[in-house]
């Protein structure tokens, strides 16, 4: 009984620390191997932190305690004992809500709520309190000592128990310093860059009316160079440049699909046949089997690309993809654009699983899903996979981390930046998109498929459109891309 008394103080400390030390939130998805050598290791450092610091008071009180006990009558011990087993049990209590509140603080950092944060760390401190006073408590009853004594014991407890807690802070005062530091030398440099990009455009403009093809391919190259890295304003040009960007995505996330379809096994030009199939019935020219023969043989990649094409830009002129029923860029257009464009530049640089993995359920989450959905099928998932995990869990609200699904998300990032950049311009870009069997028109589309002396043959028609084209505010045509068949 003594050697409990005289470690109670201590006890206290402790299991403090030990909250303090543990993150709660983050552990409880380890194994309990891992928690019990987690808990032994931190329970070690913060003991041998406290040992050192009193083991002098701790002696003392010892012999105090000591001296109490044996000058006590029986009932006074059994009247004390009962005592300190209520204290006890108000200790135990105040654990236990310090490590729900602290959990809760931990919780609160991911996603960050700044208000839960203020709640839980008020909840902490609070606990905290309450811890002191119970020591404090239990200092003055347990033995005849000074009445200064107690109170100096007790501020000093408050003092050791709160200092983790303000030196974490501290250390978080010193980050955000640094992050401050990051932010302005950013802010620099892109003060440098749109200084740049002034003086470019000042230069271009006062040049002569009549420059040549390969001046405004210079400028055009300049532009693309500097605006992503720092755009400040959306440009026709930065259009350009992320739809060249998308269909890079779609040509790697095309390649992606058709090596799972060939490494399952799959009869290509049975698939093409079938994608032509689904294609020729929004048009009003069939083509016969021979013609999707000669695709899928030659060409696969394409019809595929096509496919994915449609499904990934349906409802590309809506604010929202047709999502819900939003009007914001009917009520408020100016606003609405440089909201867009504000989006645009914070999400440049995230990594799309990344930001899925904090986000799922964000706007952005729910086009990835409601796009994944569209154009993988379930049957076609289960045989290049061979279960619908990934469907399940995209069914669920979350973003699987396999390969394929991270391929995916790149298309549809691209996608939605240009679709954030279309809504920022004004006027907006207009979509247009070839017709099947409509005659080829340099200015508007180009083949997917280059000759080999340069030249294209006679009689080439639209076969089936590969991506949209857009014409843009100041006049600029980003083509439409095409497979070109013969009208025979």
């Amino acid at each position: 009984m003594t050697s409990k008394a005289s470690n109670f103080s201590d006890l206290i400390q402790r299991v403090a620390a030990s909250c303090l030390l543990h993150p709660l939130a983050a552990s409880r998805h380890e194994n309990r191997a891992g928690d019990e050598e987690d808990e032994s290791e931190s329970e070690s450092e913060s003991e041998a932190e406290f040992k050192s610091g009193e083991e002098e008071e701790a002696a003392e009180e010892k012999e105090k305690y000591k001296e109490w006990w044996e000058g006590t009558k029986e009932e006074a011990r059994i009247e004390k004992m009962m005592e300190m087993e209520r204290v006890m049990k108000e200790v135990f209590e105040a654990v236990s809500s310090m490590k729900r509140a602290y959990s809760t603080l931990q919780q609160a950092h991911c996603p960050w709520d700044p208000e839960k944060i203020r709640v839980a760390d008020v909840a902490v401190v609070g606990e905290l309190k309450r811890l002191a006073v119970l020591r404090e408590r239990f200092r003055r009853s347990s033995y005849n000592g000074s009445r200064e004594g107690g109170r100096s014991g007790g501020v000093v407890g408050v003092r050791e128990v709160v200092a983790p807690y303000e030196a974490a802070v501290e250390e978080l005062k010193r980050e955000v310093k640094v992050r401050e530091v990051e932010v302005e030398n950013l802010k620099e440099k892109l003060r440098n860059v749109a200084t740049l990009t002034t003086a470019t455009t000042t230069t271009v403009t006062n040049g002569k009316k009549g420059r040549s093809h390969s001046h405004s391919l210079s400028k055009k190259k300049l532009s693309c160079t500097l605006q992503p890295q720092g755009a400040v304003a959306p440009t026709s040009e930065l259009f350009e440049t992320t739809m060249s960007q998308v269909r890079e995505a779609s040509k790697s996330f095309t390649s992606l699909l058709l090596s799972h379809m060939r490494s399952a096994h799959w009869d290509i030009a049975a698939a093409v046949r079938s994608i032509e199939a689904a294609t020729t019935a929004t048009d009003s020219i069939t083509f016969t089997n021979n013609t999707s023969s000669a695709i899928a043989s030659h060409h696969a990649k394409y019809a595929l690309e096509s496919y994915i094409s449609r499904k990934i830009f349906q409802g590309f002129d809506h604010e929202t993809f047709y999502m819900d029923g939003s009007l914001s860029s009917l009520l408020n257009p100016d606003q609405f654009r440089r909201d867009c464009f504000t989006q645009y530049r914070d999400m440049k640089a995230m990594d799309p699983s990344e930001l899925l993995g904090i986000l799922p359920t964000c706007h952005f989450g729910k086009f990835c899903s409601k796009r994944y959905l569209s154009i993988v099928h379930p049957k076609m998932e289960e045989s290049l996979f061979g279960d619908l995990e990934q469907r399940r869990q995209v069914l669920a609200g979350n973003h699987p981390r396999s390969q394929f699904y991270v391929e995916f998300l790149q298309l549809a990032k691209a996608v939605w930046l240009l679709h954030l950049l279309a809504f920022s311009l004004d006027p907006a870009p207009s979509q247009f998109e070839a017709s099947r069997g409509a005659e080829l028109h340099p200015q508007y589309m180009e083949s997917v498929v280059k000759f080999s002396n340069g030249h294209m043959p006679a009689g080439q028609i639209v076969g089936f459109p590969v991506s949209p084209g857009f014409k843009l505010g100041n006049g600029s045509v980003i083509k439409a891309r095409v497979y070109l068949v013969s009208r025979t």
